[in-house]
């Protein structure tokens, strides 16, 4: 797998990992949080350090909802679905490989399905 670094994620996501104080209010507010092998204050905290490649391999990556609670708890304005999101292009640049393809959302959908998570799965593909 190519090298993905700290710096290629802060510039596709535009967010500064340092303001993070890991209070942990995102991942407590995340509702995919028990779904996730890591939670957003996780991924923050990775890209930090520069330890990108287990995020680059994780599920977590298509269990983020896109949902931006996160984004709303944060104190500091860190953003971490915007840290999320640009490990998950990374991973989909890096594989040249879609974890979903379009003809698979159909299958997934039912009446109870809220529209966000029909919009979030269009976002995990790309043409």
């Amino acid at each position: 797998m190519s090298q993905v670094t700290r710096d290629d994620i802060v510039r596709i996501s535009g967010v500064n990992p340092r303001k993070c104080m890991k209070c942990g209010k995102c991942s407590g507010t995340c509702p995919s949080y028990d779904e996730m092998e890591y939670h957003p204050h996780q991924f923050v905290a990775m890209v930090e350090s520069g330890n990108i490649e287990p995020l680059l391999n994780s599920p977590s990556l298509f269990k983020c909802l896109s949902c931006f609670a996160c984004v709303d708890r944060c104190p500091r304005n860190v953003e971490p679905a915007k840290v999320v999101e640009a490990v998950r292009v990374a991973a989909l640049r890096v594989q040249g490989n879609n974890h979903l393809k379009p003809n698979q959302i159909p299958e997934m959908l039912d009446e109870e399905l809220p529209q966000q998570a029909i919009v979030t799965a269009f976002r995990k593909y790309s043409k």
